[in-house]
């Protein structure tokens, strides 16, 4: 078996050299495939590593971080971590912090070896935890937001009469939203829409500085370094940063690049692909897994702020206010969980909204998705709505058919239904095209 290439070559260069030495092409594909496999692995090994400092120098130092644009998902949230624009170190820089890290690791280990064996070990310290984020005190289920007015604005900035301010200084346009919605039991429908419907609620999943007075300058280039990655890529409608400010990124009536292949439903109205239905709004922080999740009671409060804005604005019924983990899927192989951040954790009582991870999930009892060991490796065992849909499942099948058979069956439905939205974006896409050429007589 072949090892993984070692952190003092880039990692793509050595993938790219090992596979010139495989004539084979089925060979190759299986080495190539193999060696990211591992490395994907290795990433979600390294998600435990306490720190963001720590975190990303063993990410660089294993070669991950060079790597990561080739995974075939990224598990623990909707963005890959944004690229730092510095120019590479040149090979003398690399191999003098080579040597500077050795002869630390060096030091170190000389020290520890050397001290003293006698002396009394200290008690032991209790472990380290994170702390859990600030409860909200829970809102009605369900109830419509009260009036909500714009009470000021000015350059950079909207206030509102529930207390939330938006800083509007990374603004920028999207893509028209467009989109088609769905009907169970009849298909796709012919009419176009164009305002949002939903809100998809995400992690950032950016590097996370400890919240303290020592590190605000730190605090404040993440978050700066964070939107300005957000807003080249249109990623996101709304960011709510560790202090509770929220920035607007993509404009409202336009569509962000945020929940990518996804599967939602309201009643009878079927959703594929929420970047079109529905607005992005994400938590400057790290899901991982949902065993810390480093969120401020400022970002709680402004979220709730901003949800209520949101659906008293675009009339957004709560059912349509979900999390990405709940929504996102891998439509090629037909898996729930492409994306898991938010797959647990959200506060969705605190927000007014019913608790979404109850609900029988829309991809499993519509579409018969399932889940695989990647899926149970970080998340341990599915949300409650997805064991509701499995059950859903086995009634439908009824005496003397298999669930499996339901389930393909489905699947294939799906299919269809993507395909037929695929076609006509293109369809509409090749129009707009054709129009603005008659427009400027080319």
């Amino acid at each position: 078996m072949r090892r993984l290439p070692g952190p003092r070559r880039h990692p793509i260069a050595a993938l790219e050299a090992g596979g010139r030495a495989i004539r084979n092409p089925v060979e190759k594909l299986r080495y190539l495939r193999g060696a990211i496999d591992r490395y994907e692995a290795l990433d979600e090994r390294l998600q435990g590593v306490p720190g963001a400092p720590l975190r990303w120098l063993a990410c660089r130092v294993s070669g991950v971080e060079e790597i990561r644009p080739l995974f075939s998902r990224n598990p623990w949230g909707a963005l890959d971590p944004p690229r730092r624009s510095r120019a590479p170190l040149q090979r003398r820089a690399r191999r003098a912090l080579n040597v500077a890290g050795l002869l630390v690791v060096t030091a170190a280990g000389l020290a520890l070896a050397a001290y003293p064996r006698s002396k009394p070990a200290a008690p032991p310290r209790a472990p380290v935890v994170a702390p859990a984020p600030e409860a909200l005190d829970p809102l009605p289920r369900g109830v419509a937001p009260a009036r909500i007015w714009m009470v000021d604005s000015g350059p950079g900035f909207e206030l509102y009469s529930n207390g939330l301010r938006i800083d509007t200084t990374y603004s920028v346009a999207g893509e028209p939203r467009r989109y088609r919605v769905f009907e169970a039991g009849r298909g796709m429908g012919i009419e176009v829409h164009e305002r949002p419907v939903g809100i998809v609620y995400h992690t950032s999943e950016s590097d996370i500085w400890p919240l303290e007075e020592s590190f605000n300058e730190k605090l404040r280039d993440s978050s700066q370094n964070l939107l300005r990655y957000l807003r080249k890529n249109r990623v996101y409608h709304y960011l709510i940063d560790r202090f509770g400010q929220v920035f607007r990124v993509v404009e409202e009536r336009d569509k962000a690049n945020h929940a990518g292949m996804s599967v939602w439903s309201a009643g009878n109205r079927v959703y594929l692909n929420l970047n079109g239905p529905t607005i992005g709004a994400s938590f400057e922080t790290r899901w991982e897994g949902g065993r810390a999740l480093p969120i401020t009671r400022a970002q709680l409060e402004a979220g709730r702020r901003l949800t209520d804005y949101l659906r008293h604005k675009w009339s957004i019924e709560p059912e349509m206010c979900v999390t990405h983990g709940l929504a996102s899927v891998n439509s090629r192989k037909h898996l729930i969980g492409h994306h898991l951040d938010w797959a647990r954790g959200f506060p969705f009582e605190a927000f007014g909204l019913p608790d979404q991870y109850r609900r029988a999930s829309p991809a499993v009892a519509l579409f018969g998705f399932g889940y695989d060991e990647r899926f149970l490796a970080v998340m341990g065992e599915p949300w409650p709505g997805v064991g509701e849909a499995e059950r859903q499942l086995l009634v439908d099948a009824g005496p003397g058919r298999a669930v499996d058979d339901v389930r393909r069956e489905r699947a294939r439905g799906y299919d269809r239904w993507l395909a037929e939205q695929t076609d006509a974006e293109r369809a509409e896409r090749a129009g707009a095209a054709g129009t603005r050429r008659a427009a400027s007589g080319g």
